[in-house]
């Protein structure tokens, strides 16, 4: 590490610490050309998710889009802030997890319908009729009929 006040590259530790969540190392090093101490950081570099639209754009993956749709589909039904959060960590990290660092619109839209479908039946209608794109009523009322078959299994 490059010494800030005289640009020697030799120096040492002198003491190490955890940030509270534990992502970041504050280092407080000491130049042995200049004997000045100065603080570096230290924390992982992270690809950033990037997801493929329908039109093969890309753009970096982004919880605020994730939220407000979810928000919209279910307002006014009794689905807590903290379970669309949780989800939404989860489906974070599960991103993460795929090695392909391009991941099409199509996963991440199916996840948020799977877990809406889980929750309440009328959020996940009302998903699904913005994400697949519903073109009239009749669209509406197989997605209701699929619904409705389920339920009977």
């Amino acid at each position: 590490m490059k010494c800030p006040y005289c640009g020697e590259i030799d120096n040492k530790v002198m003491d190490s610490r955890l940030s509270k969540d534990g992502t970041v190392i504050r280092r407080r090093r000491e130049c042995i050309d200049c004997n000045r101490r100065f603080t570096t950081y230290e924390h992982v570099e992270e690809i950033p998710i990037m997801i493929i639209k329908k039109d093969d754009r890309r753009e970096v993956f982004n919880r605020e889009k994730v939220r407000q749709g979810m928000a919209r589909a279910c307002e006014k039904r009794n689905i807590s802030v903290e379970i669309i959060e949780e989800f939404i960590d989860n489906l974070e990290r599960d991103l993460k997890e795929i090695e392909d660092k391009e991941i099409p619109s199509a996963i991440v839209g199916e996840k948020i319908m799977a877990k809406l479908h889980e929750l309440d039946d009328v959020a996940y209608v009302r998903f699904a009729s913005v994400y697949r794109e519903f073109k009239d009523v009749n669209d509406f009322f197989s997605e209701l009929k699929k619904l409705l078959s389920e339920d009977k299994n």
